[in-house]
């Protein structure tokens, strides 16, 4: 059983598939290294990506994160000023401090290849690391993946790595592999979803730990929004994108709440969601839910039913471990991978978990926040994923205001509903699995289709 924090990763924008995974594997790439060989015997590092990482990497900073992932930093701890530094050392000396110490020459442009010309390997978001000894030998090579939210493997992990425990199910009060089994073993139980995630967490750590740790994902969360609506100018990548969550919770602000109370709902949600994807846009610190380029969502709405209404921390808990939960189920069962799944499996998958988190926020029934994530994903079922010149801005950034519009009605859908509904989580997850299949590989994070074809890069 994966915990929730394997869901909820605090990590560097723009993209926890292309940004926050790379990053990892390049160090756990020098970590595996030098489990095995001397690392001082390393005098180059050559990084070869394939499919959708060699598309969209330059957009998405790739380069940059497999750089600070050589250097050694974790994507939590690699802040701006750190980033920078970082980078700029290398820019000014050609030289690159490894993790461990080594001091290697590294061209970027030369060190660092994107692969589009090559099929893509076993997954869309492969990578292929290599280190040579100074007589120009191969001592190393290792191809690893990055799966979307931050999740890694190696080449021979894949196809084990959804579901490979970190804890055997026996350790697990309460192990589920699909929605009618968490369904049927909270109500058995006589708890709610979010009181079972919990008791499972316990496996994990201590349940003081994993509040506080609960209260960390939503500290960096609510600061993304802050630092979002507290900054302006121009999103960097060239597309000449304007910040507009701070001019726009500036007028809300000016016209007053209660000024048009039928409009408000939707201008708050829109303004908190945007400000946190323009964060993401810029290499911010967000958090994966499930992934960066859906990291808007469950933030957005968290700050406006969850704090707004005085509802405290309880509120907030119930909703983060009910939507990993949910989150939980897609990573099992589909992906969360835009590369695998288009943006369905990642803006889709947000909106299906923040609807089921409401849901337990307002006090909703298990069978209701079930149906709610149904709904939020049954309605974004084959949404694509086409990055205006791989970046992650059009039409990311609004996407997330969108997606946390739809959440927040289909959370009000299921609360309202009577009786039985047709459609299950399982079916419509099993659905959304088998559309991600059979989507274009041009919609799915390549920027080879829709409107990263059709919008003009100026």
């Amino acid at each position: 059983m994966l915990s929730v924090f394997d869901i909820y990763k605090i990590g560097i924008g723009p993209s926890s598939s292309h940004t926050v995974g790379p990053m990892l594997i390049a160090k756990r790439f020098l970590d595996d290294l030098a489990a095995s060989h001397d690392i001082s015997r390393i005098n180059r590092v050559t990084v070869d990506l394939y499919g959708s990482l060699a598309f969209t990497g330059r957009g998405h900073g790739t380069d940059r994160a497999i750089l600070l992932g050589l250097m050694g930093y974790m994507p939590q701890e690699a802040g701006a000023a750190t980033v920078e530094a970082g980078l700029g050392r290398l820019a000014d000396s050609g030289k690159l401090a490894l993790h461990g110490g080594v001091l290697i020459e590294f061209d970027p442009a030369e060190h660092i290849r994107f692969r589009i010309e090559d099929e893509p390997l076993a997954h869309p978001n492969g990578m292929r690391l290599s280190a040579y000894d100074t007589d120009g030998n191969e001592i190393w090579a290792q191809t690893y993946f990055s799966l979307g939210g931050g999740f890694i493997c190696r080449e021979h992990e894949l196809g084990q790595a959804a579901t490979t425990p970190r804890l055997t199910r026996a350790a697990i009060p309460y192990p589920f592999a699909s929605a009618t089994e968490l369904l049927s073993k909270a109500n058995g139980a006589g708890i709610t979803i979010a009181d079972l995630v919990l008791a499972n967490e316990d496996a994990f750590r201590s349940r003081k730990s994993t509040r506080y740790q609960l209260d960390e994902i939503w500290r960096v969360m609510n600061l993304s929004i802050d630092r979002g609506l507290g900054a302006e100018g121009t999103l960097p990548g060239g597309l000449n994108v304007q910040r507009r969550a701070g001019e726009l919770h500036q007028r809300i602000q000016e016209t007053g709440e209660g000024a048009n109370q039928r409009e408000a709902v939707f201008d708050w949600l829109n303004v908190y969601a945007m400000a946190v994807n323009e964060e993401n846009a810029t290499g911010g610190l967000v958090v994966t839910a499930p992934t960066n380029g859906a990291a808007g969502i469950i933030p957005a709405i968290i700050r406006f039913y969850c704090m707004d209404e005085g509802a405290g921390g309880d509120a907030i808990h119930r909703f983060l471990l009910t939507a990993g939960a949910i989150a939980m189920l897609y990573k099992a069962n589909a992906s969360i991978s835009g590369a695998e799944m288009g943006c369905q499996g990642e803006v889709g998958v947000a909106c299906s978990m923040a609807a089921a988190g409401l849901v337990a926020a307002w006090g909703g029934t298990n069978e209701m926040a079930e149906h709610a994530a149904e709904i939020g994903m049954e309605h974004n079922l084959g949404l694509t994923c086409d990055p205006v010149g791989g970046l992650v801005q059009i039409p990311c950034i609004e996407r997330n205001a969108v997606g946390a519009v739809k959440a927040v009605n289909a959370a009000r859908l299921a609360m309202r509903s009577t009786g039985p509904h047709r459609v299950s989580l399982d079916q419509v997850i099993a659905t959304m699995r088998q559309t991600g299949l059979d989507m274009n590989s041009r919609y799915k994070e390549t920027s080879q289709g829709g409107l990263a074809v059709n919008v003009v890069e100026c």
